[in-house]
């Protein structure tokens, strides 16, 4: 394997240091003060919105997750590496929908070689990195909290899989 300047170990503190960072950003009061008929107003309208914004996490990540299912089956020399990365995905899911499993879509890649597989991946990921971090602005607190942390781990499996395709034989 090529040895690159950033290890593997230094990709995942800076994730961590990005997600910590995201969660101390997202501190604050998530205080409903409103009393009465206008809390409770305001209190159904939060819920609506966070059940909106779960389901579009959650069927990015169910779509992300059926991309890494294809590649695996579609190649199966990757399984090493994507394994680990897809059990994430897999427990980001279960995080963002914990009443239910959706389905997985069926996903279609263009890429013919192990490589370019790989490097749909990334984009995959960073598509919803950029997804996650988009849903933040409208999200709640804890929503918010955990949004910022799959964006953070989205963002280091897009560089682990950039430098893995690297490595791959097209």
């Amino acid at each position: 394997m090529r040895r690159t300047g950033t290890t593997r170990r230094g990709a995942l503190a800076a994730t961590g240091a990005l997600a910590a960072g995201a969660v101390l950003s997202g501190c604050g009061s998530d205080d409903d003060t409103g009393g009465g008929t206008k809390g409770s107003a305001h209190g159904a309208s939060s819920v609506r919105v966070e059940k909106a914004l779960r389901g579009s996490a959650t069927r990015t990540t169910a779509t992300l997750l059926a991309g890494y299912e294809h590649v695996l089956r579609a190649h199966p020399t990757t399984a090493t590496a994507l394994t680990p990365l897809r059990d994430a995905v897999r427990a980001h899911l279960k995080a963002l929908s914990p009443e239910k499993t959706p389905a997985l879509g069926m996903a279609r890649s263009r890429a013919t070689g192990p490589s370019a597989a790989v490097k749909e991946l990334a984009a995959a990921e960073r598509s919803a990195a950029d997804a996650y971090t988009a849903l933040l602005m409208e999200a709640p607190g804890e929503l918010a909290r955990l949004l910022a942390s799959v964006a953070a781990a989205c963002a280091a499996h897009a560089y682990l899989l950039t430098e893995l395709a690297k490595e791959t034989p097209a």
